[in-house]
């Protein structure tokens, strides 16, 4: 089916309140697979102005250092790309390696990792999953688990929550979502990868809830990584990476090291409808309570 290409407007508008000079490192710019996309400038802009430098961590994220003054620091971006159009792709063909086959690059998202806790999970994976043949009919059995066995509501956010808990208190946010099925591939001898970003409502109802950076997962199949999403759990239009990594701790948002508050948290992922040129410098974020942002970098 052929699909019209899309222009998406993203962007962020967050505020930390730091007791003394804060050094931090922010995860916030566009990962660098989709700068060719970009349609207008990519800047972050702090208020008041602070030096920064940018650099590539050692999962090819950029990331962006820089040391926050006393009092309230302002930290914006909004930029325009061009998507596809195109939802993520579905290749139930796509077949699962054997261990022994995998690209050695792929073989640390087979590990467990801080959120990803396989040692806790490998006994009920197999035993959920081991029947399956396939490997894309694996990994889809995997999300439709998480997607029915977790509850999600902001309001059940917890940053320290990981596969394990997740799976047994039932609730969470798209990061437990992601979390859960991350470990239980991994369980399954299947590379998974853990995916921050923008995710904005095209092409399904619009959800009234003010807009938040998305996680999802990438799982290696055939020759390649496919986008999977266990909290909403069908192909989306529109997904704008920034991160990708093993689990969450590996894409904060904002990592501070001193003593900061988060006091303002707004993200905006809108498809721009024909004839609007222009990114709105001025436009509102609806904003979220701050009890659900973790820390991360970005690109200047």
């Amino acid at each position: 089916m052929e699909t019209d290409p899309v222009r998406i407007e993203a962007g962020y508008d967050i505020a930390f309140n730091c007791a003394q000079e804060v050094p931090m490192v922010l995860m916030l710019s566009v990962h660098p697979s989709r700068w060719p996309d970009l349609l207008t400038e990519h800047q972050i802009r702090f208020s008041p102005s602070v030096a920064s430098r940018d650099y590539l961590d050692g999962f090819g994220n950029v990331c962006t250092r820089l040391v926050a003054p006393p009092g309230l620091l302002e930290v914006r971006n909004r930029f325009m790309i061009a998507d596809s159009g195109t939802p993520d792709d579905h290749v139930p063909g796509a077949e699962k390696h054997d261990v022994d086959s995998l690209p050695s690059d792929a073989l640390v998202y087979l590990l467990a990792s801080r959120y990803c806790d396989t040692e806790k999970l490998n006994n009920l994976a197999w035993s959920l999953f081991g029947h399956i043949k396939g490997g894309w009919q694996r990994v889809q059995a995997i999300c439709d688990y998480a997607h029915e066995r977790i509850e999600f509501g902001y309001h059940h956010a917890r940053g320290d929550r990981t596969a394990a808990e997740g799976h047994e208190e039932r609730i969470g946010v798209c990061r437990d979502f992601a979390h859960l099925a991350i470990t239980l591939c991994r369980c399954m001898h299947i590379p998974a990868r853990y995916c921050t970003g923008y995710l904005g409502d095209i092409g399904v109802p619009r959800d009234p809830a003010p807009m938040d950076f998305s996680a999802w997962f990438e799982a290696f199949l055939g020759d390649r990584w496919y986008s999977f999403d266990a909290r909403h759990n069908k192909p989306r239009i529109g997904r704008i990476l920034i991160a990708r990594g093993r689990d969450a701790a590996d894409v904060a948002i904002s990592t501070t090291f001193g003593r900061t508050q988060l006091v303002r948290f707004s993200v905006v992922t809108e498809e721009l409808s024909e004839g609007c040129e222009e990114v709105s410098e001025t436009s509102l974020f609806p904003t979220r309570e701050c009890h659900e942002a973790s820390p991360t970098p970005q690109f200047a």
